[in-house]
């Protein structure tokens, strides 16, 4: 009972924001006129800021250890991959195939996964290395699988995917080199690594900028969420959910306990593959020119859930 409790103070307040910003816009409050801005300060300063934050506050020097961070880098290759794969061959529908591939697979590590081991070891355990080892291919790959797969716009006009070759490919690179979250987790590996503090005034800054990075997505997500959309792929929702939350983890922990890791490199494990779906996939699907409606379904579903899952 005491989990179950627990799990629901941490995920249950991200729940409830989305459903003050959905509040919010049917009141009044906020609008079209918000989200777009939001969307976009979110992409382009606040979750840069928190990752590179996260980053770089790291010490990877005294929990690193080269089997889990190339456990947590393979497991994250074969999700994304694997689910992409299935998606374009089994997805009728080929425009949600992109926003579906994502949500399915990308977890609320480095949003919730300290939370969640602190709350049972006392410290962040292994999470840090999890986070360093598989949140920067997270953005990776979802960038590749958001450019490569066809989607409708905020319009409703399909936008098929890049296959001009050599030119796509190149274009790929552009955009994932040029992808703010990523930047924002390059600039603080060499802090990280090299151990480097930043002054006192700096940081107080930058950690008030990152903060609001979820709160303003779960704003943005609620005040721009449509039940009526919503209802209309309500069937890839649940099926994103169920694989996020539940198969993921049946797969992947047993094979975690086959490989030896325990204690706080286990919760690690469960935090990446089993955690909610974070926002910052929806505010990444909103930047590339997705309409995001299956992905704000499966954040507010997963959200929900998790907190009988986890």
């Amino acid at each position: 009972m005491d989990s179950f409790v627990f799990a629901l103070d941490t995920t249950m307040p991200v729940f409830l924001v989305i459903l003050l910003g959905w509040f919010l816009r049917r009141v009044g409050v906020l609008n079209e006129a918000f989200c777009k801005p939001a969307d976009q300060y979110v992409f382009k300063c606040a979750l840069p800021v928190s990752l590179f934050l996260s980053i770089a506050k790291m010490d990877v020097y005294s929990d690193f250890d080269p089997m889990f961070c190339l456990f947590c880098f393979t497991v994250t290759a074969i999700v994304f991959l694997g689910v992409w794969a299935l998606t374009s061959r089994l997805m009728k529908d080929k425009a949600l195939v992109g926003e579906f591939s994502q949500a399915a697979v990308r977890s609320s590590a480095a949003i919730l996964g300290v939370a969640l081991s602190t709350n049972i070891y006392g410290n962040a355990g292994m999470v840090p290395m999890m986070v360093l080892s598989a949140v920067p291919f997270f953005n990776v790959y979802a960038v590749l699988i958001l450019q490569f797969s066809p989607h409708t716009d905020e319009d409703g006009r399909l936008i098929p995917p890049e296959r001009n070759g050599a030119a796509a490919v190149k274009r790929a690179l552009v955009n994932v080199v040029k992808n703010p979250i990523i930047l924002g987790i390059l600039l603080g590996v060499p802090f990280s690594l090299l151990r480097v503090k930043l002054p006192g005034i700096l940081a107080s800054t930058l950690s008030t900028i990152g903060g609001t990075a979820t709160p303003v997505a779960l704003l943005a997500v609620g005040a721009s969420f449509s039940g009526s959309e919503a209802a209309k792929c309500m069937r890839p929702a649940l099926a994103a959910t169920a694989i996020k939350l539940f198969i993921l983890p049946s797969i992947f922990l047993p094979i975690a306990a086959l490989f030896g890791f325990t204690g706080s490199a286990m919760i690690a494990i469960l935090i990446l593959v089993g955690s909610p779906t974070t926002v910052s996939c929806y505010v990444m699907a909103k930047n590339m020119g997705y309409k995001g409606v299956l992905t704000s379904s499966v954040v507010m579903l997963a959200t929900v859930l998790s907190s009988v899952s986890l």
